[in-house]
């Protein structure tokens, strides 16, 4: 696997990001279920922006782009 990223800013999505890095460590037949954590995990992170008192917390927030993005 190619090399992680530096961070994202947001605690919940490194941690994430960071247990992706257990797919080398496994067999080809494990990373379906490593895989379904992190969706998991980033599908959770996402649903608690849109709760009462949720953030989108570091990096870019919720409909920024740097200049040049589309």
């Amino acid at each position: 696997m190619s090399e992680l990223p530096e961070g994202t800013g947001d605690e919940r999505v490194d941690a994430i990001v960071t247990g992706l890095g257990r797919l080398g460590e496994q067999p080809a037949s494990e990373h379906v279920a490593i895989f379904d954590e992190a969706f998991s995990g980033l599908e959770s992170a996402l649903a608690a922006v849109d709760e009462p008192g949720g953030q989108a917390t570091g990096g870019q927030g919720a409909g920024e782009r740097q200049a040049g993005e589309r």
